[in-house]
């Protein structure tokens, strides 16, 4: 049982080691995402409560923000909201078995931050640190602000005070700068090279294995893409296939022409400089598995 009391950093080292279930790079965000989904509760509500009702919410969150899973819905969500109590930062109202989704609609189950972590994070600078942390360890750049605008954390609030990241491995100061060179400083999917004076804009390097998960500072784990494209690649609605081109999620929908301008791309091979370093095979099939929002486009 956590103290009545908590400083800063006990609280954020509990929330850092959380326990789990990863084997040979294999995402699992289930935790993470509740605890900032309580986090969300608890700023917007002033209670870091989470009622089974909201199960479908859980469920929407993992399904957006985690890796693909033929896992149903409300299952998804019963193992972090039963799970998180062996890590001793929550609670629910009644006993129930791990991972059962009966027994948590049949009682109506409330899960909340057990009351020493929920009163620490009610002060906004350990609640901010907090998000932060879980949210950078989870998920690249481009895609922490989804995840925290999501929950009903203000993505500004949470990432705009500290420009660092939770990451404790030492990012390569170089690779951006050898991956754009080696593309062209050209968008690897679409083409796109704005330049403004000699500075490239709008064109960004992007990992296929994320570095959040062991991805490498490595020209073959990197592609230039442009701003549009990188946050669709990071978002599983762009992938790669096996032989280098391009796939587009047939779970993927636009109203626009602009948008759906998107599915152009499906089936498109990448086209490198001679001597440019693609993508790893190893890195394609785990940004395929872990992040590709699959099925892809038919041709």
């Amino acid at each position: 049982m956590v103290d009545r009391s908590m400083s800063e950093e006990e609280v954020l080292s509990r929330l850092s080691s959380l326990r789990q279930h990863r084997w040979q790079g294999r995402r699992s965000p289930h935790k993470p995402l509740l605890v900032l989904l309580a986090l969300g509760r608890l700023t917007t509500t002033g209670t870091s409560e989470v009622p089974w009702s909201m199960a479908g919410k859980l469920a929407e969150l993992i399904r957006d923000f985690g890796p693909p899973s033929a896992t149903q819905p409300a299952q998804s969500a019963a193992y972090p909201f039963t799970r998180l109590r062996s890590d001793g930062i929550w609670v629910l109202d009644h006993d129930v078995p791990m991972d059962r989704v009966q027994p948590l609609a049949a009682h109506g189950v409330v899960g909340r931050l057990a009351p020493p972590v929920e009163d620490a994070l009610r002060d906004a600078g350990i609640a901010a640190a907090a998000a932060r942390r879980l949210v950078e360890s989870e998920f690249p750049p481009t895609v922490a602000p989804d995840v925290l605008a999501a929950v009903g954390l203000d993505p500004d609030a949470v990432l705009g005070s500290h420009g660092g990241t939770a990451v404790r491995r030492r990012r390569s100061g170089s690779w951006p700068a050898t991956v754009l060179e080696a593309w062209d400083r050209q968008c690897a999917f679409c083409g796109f090279d704005g330049q403004l004076g000699a500075a490239t804009v709008g064109v960004e390097a992007a990992h296929v294995r994320w570095f959040t998960f062991g991805g490498p500072d490595d020209p073959d784990n990197g592609l230039a893409l442009c701003s549009l494209h990188h946050k669709l690649f990071d978002r599983g609605v762009l992938g790669l296939g096996d032989d280098l081109r391009i796939a587009v999620s047939a779970r993927f929908t636009s109203r626009t022409t602009t948008g759906r301008s998107v599915y152009d791309l499906h089936d498109r091979p990448l086209r490198p400089r001679p001597g440019t370093p693609v993508p790893a095979a190893a890195h394609v099939a785990w940004h395929t598995r872990e992040v590709f929002k699959g099925p892809a486009l038919t041709a």
